[in-house]
């Protein structure tokens, strides 16, 4: 009879910290959210260079201003086509594997 007891008040306490840790998290974000941004002069994000990730600097170590992700909008047809060809070209696909029927 002791032992369930102890469970349930262990997890009582594991409850209560993990859900107070949620809060304090979520009150964080939201601080830190309302927080202007302080940039340089020109209005970009001033960036120190001795804490940059490596990957945000270019070869010759100065930080990269470009977006990392660009996007460029493809048709269905074109990607059908593309992933088509991909798995045509793929090692594992025979002749018997690559039925057109399905179009």
């Amino acid at each position: 009879m002791l032992l369930p007891l102890i469970y349930i008040i262990a997890f009582t306490v594991l409850a209560f910290l993990a859900i107070s840790n949620l809060i304090r998290n979520l009150m964080m974000l939201g601080a830190e959210s309302r927080r202007p941004i302080r940039g340089d002069r020109q209005g970009k994000p001033s960036v120190n260079l001795e804490n940059a990730h490596p990957e945000l600097l270019d070869e010759s170590g100065q930080v990269v201003r470009e977006p990392y992700l660009v996007m460029r909008s493809v048709s269905m047809e074109d990607a059908r086509e593309r992933l088509d060809a991909i798995y045509k070209s793929s090692p594992g696909t025979s002749d018997s594997d690559q039925d057109d029927s399905l179009e």
